[in-house]
C-alpha cells in the first residue's frame, strides 16, 4: 500500500492517538465541540491584479454576511478567521474585512510569507503588519497593554522546518513569535510535508530551541487545570486517514477546499480526530478561500454544508457547537488549562480572563473598540 509522502513523520502518532482515544482517557465522550475556520487567505493569489484581487474580497464582503446570519444559533454567528498575508497588504482590502469584523462574523489574524530576509526583517515586518491593522483598522486586540495576534506561517515552513531553510531562515522563529505577541500558532497540519509535526491531534505548547529548526515537533500537551507551560502555544486542525469511497485511504488534514469539500462523513472524522481538553474537542478547519474554485464552492453552498454537517454530528453526539474565531478558540484553550470552564452568552461572547489582565467583552469580540488599551 502506498502511504502518503512524509507519513513516516506522523503515521506511528497517529496510531498512538488512535490507541489511546480508543482505550485510553481519550474515550470519554465530547460534550462542547469549538469549530474554527482558519482561512490562509490571499486574494493576491497567483499575482493577480489589484481588480481581481478586490473582486474576490468583495464577494466574500458580500456574501459572508448573509450565510453567517442564517446558520446562526439563537444570536450566535459564526465567526470566519482570516488570516491575511503581510506583504498582500491593501488598505482597502483590509478595511473590508475589518467591516466584517465589526459585524461580528469575521476576524482578521496574521499570515507571511518570507525567506532569507533575516530576524531583523522579520520583527520589523510583523511589529508594522500588527500596528497597520489595530491603529488603521481596528483590528486584533490587547491583552495587559500588548497587541496580541493568531499566526500562520506562509509555506508551511513554520520555524525553519523546510530542508535547506527555505520559506524561512529563521531556527529562533518561535522565541520571536512570543515575543512579539503571538498567543497562538494555527499552521499544523502541513500534512503531505517534511514541515509536519511528530505531535499531532493534541494542542500542545513547544519550547523553542534558537540553535535548531523545528520547535515545535514536540511539546508539552495542554490538560485541564495544569496550565500552558512553553514558549508559543501550537492549536493543530485534524490529521488523519479516511476511508469511505476510495480503495485507497486517503489523507484528512481538515482542508476545505473545492475538490474536497465538507461531508457527513468527514465532519465524523473530524470529530473522531479533533484534539481535546477533557469533554472539550477543538476543530480547527483550514481552507485558501480567496481562489476562484474554492471561493465559490464555499460561498454557494459548502460553509452551509460544513456547519449543517458539524450540527447533525454534534447532536448525534450530544454535544454543544460553538462556532467561534480562533482567537476566541483559544481563549476556551487558556480558560480549560486553568481548570475553569469556559462561559458563552447567547451573543456568542466568550467570557473568561487572561491571567490577571482585565479582558471585557468587547475584548473577547475582537470589536473596533477593543483593540485600544
Amino acid at each position: 500500500m502506498k502511504l502518503p509522502r512524509h507519513a513516516e513523520i506522523w503515521l506511528q502518532p497517529y496510531f498512538a492517538d488512535r490507541a489511546r482515544r480508543w482505550w485510553g482517557a481519550g474515550a470519554q465522550p465530547i460534550r462542547h465541540v469549538w469549530v474554527a475556520i482558519a482561512d490562509h487567505y490571499e486574494p493576491f493569489w497567483n499575482r493577480a491584479d489589484p481588480q481581481t484581487a478586490r473582486r474576490r474580497v468583495d464577494a466574500w464582503r458580500k456574501r459572508w454576511p448573509p450565510i453567517a446570519a442564517r446558520n446562526a444559533a439563537g444570536a450566535d454567528a459564526p465567526r470566519y478567521t482570516f488570516f491575511y498575508p503581510e506583504e498582500q497588504y491593501q488598505p482597502d482590502i483590509l478595511e473590508s474585512l475589518a467591516g466584517m469584523t465589526r459585524q461580528g462574523v469575521a476576524d482578521v489574524e496574521v499570515h507571511i510569507h518570507h525567506g532569507g530576509q533575516g530576524r531583523e526583517d522579520f520583527i520589523t515586518r510583523i511589529r508594522t503588519f500588527c500596528r497597520r491593522l489595530e491603529e488603521d483598522h481596528g483590528l486584533l486586540r490587547r491583552v495587559d497593554g500588548r497587541v496580541r495576534f493568531g499566526f500562520i506561517h506562509g509555506n508551511w515552513a513554520l520555524d525553519n522546518s523546510l530542508p535547506e531553510g527555505r520559506y524561512c531562515g529563521l531556527n529562533d522563529e518561535i522565541t520571536l513569535l512570543r515575543d512579539l505577541g503571538c498567543y497562538a500558532d494555527f499552521t499544523m497540519p502541513s500534512g503531505a510535508s517534511p514541515s509536519q509535526a511528530q505531535t499531532i491531534n493534541t494542542i500542545y505548547c513547544c519550547t523553542d530551541d534558537p540553535s535548531a529548526p523545528k520547535s515545535y515537533d514536540r511539546g508539552t500537551s495542554v490538560q485541564l487545570g495544569k496550565g500552558i507551560v512553553g514558549d508559543l502555544t501550537i492549536i493543530p486542525g485534524p490529521l488523519g486517514m479516511r476511508w469511505r469511497g476510495r480503495f485507497l485511504p486517503r489523507m484528512e488534514t481538515g482542508e476545505l477546499a473545492a475538490y474536497d469539500p465538507a461531508t457527513a462523513y468527514r465532519a465524523k472524522r473530524w470529530f473522531d480526530l479533533a484534539p481535546r481538553i477533557g469533554e472539550h474537542a477543538f476543530l480547527k478547519l483550514y481552507t485558501h478561500g480567496a481562489t476562484e474554485s474554492n471561493l465559490e464552492m464555499l460561498l454557494n453552498r459548502g460553509l452551509d454544508d460544513l456547519f449543517r454537517f458539524v450540527r447533525e454530528e454534534a447532536h448525534r453526539r450530544s454535544a454543544r457547537v460553538h462556532f467561534v474565531s480562533t482567537w476566541e478558540m483559544y481563549l476556551a484553550v487558556e480558560a480549560l488549562s486553568r481548570g475553569d470552564q469556559p462561559q458563552y452568552s447567547k451573543s456568542a461572547a466568550l467570557k473568561c480572563e487572561i491571567g490577571s489582565s482585565d479582558v471585557s467583552e468587547r475584548t473577547i469580540f475582537g470589536s473596533a473598540a477593543s483593540t485600544k488599551p
